[in-house]
């Protein structure tokens, strides 16, 4: 004999996941040392996240050895400086983010890297 599973409808679903959130969310708000814990909770999640884009920068540059190494010393210079602007921009995002024009900055050299990453690894996968 097998039992069926409740099939919940988009509205009941709905109301459970906000009921979920709410329910969290009052653990935050009343619970002693509550926003300690969500700080943790967020620091543990950015440090997963910048663990993956670390492993994942490792992988690829594993996958394309040979693409890497005939760049020439001009353009890997540029292609790891771009990488490690993105780097110090992570690490000063609180810092550049208080102020309009830190705002604006770290904006422009973000896209600076992309697109110097972009430029270089393009002209590197041209024949």
């Amino acid at each position: 004999m097998t039992k069926e599973q409740p099939s919940y409808t988009g509205i009941v679903r709905n109301a459970r996941n906000v009921a979920i959130i709410m329910v969290l969310a009052l653990g935050v708000a009343f619970a002693p040392a509550g926003g300690n814990v969500v700080d943790a909770v967020f620091t543990a999640l950015t440090m997963g996240f910048l663990a993956g884009i670390a492993w994942m920068l490792y992988t690829l540059s594993r996958q394309n050895q040979l693409t890497l190494a005939t760049l020439s010393d001009g353009r890997r210079t540029i292609f790891y400086a771009a990488f490690g602007m993105i780097a110090l921009l992570i690490a000063g995002t609180d810092k550049l983010f208080a102020s309009g024009g830190g705002t604006l900055v770290w904006i422009l050299l973000l896209g600076a890297s992309i697109a110097a990453i972009w430029r270089v690894w393009i002209e590197a996968n041209t024949y």
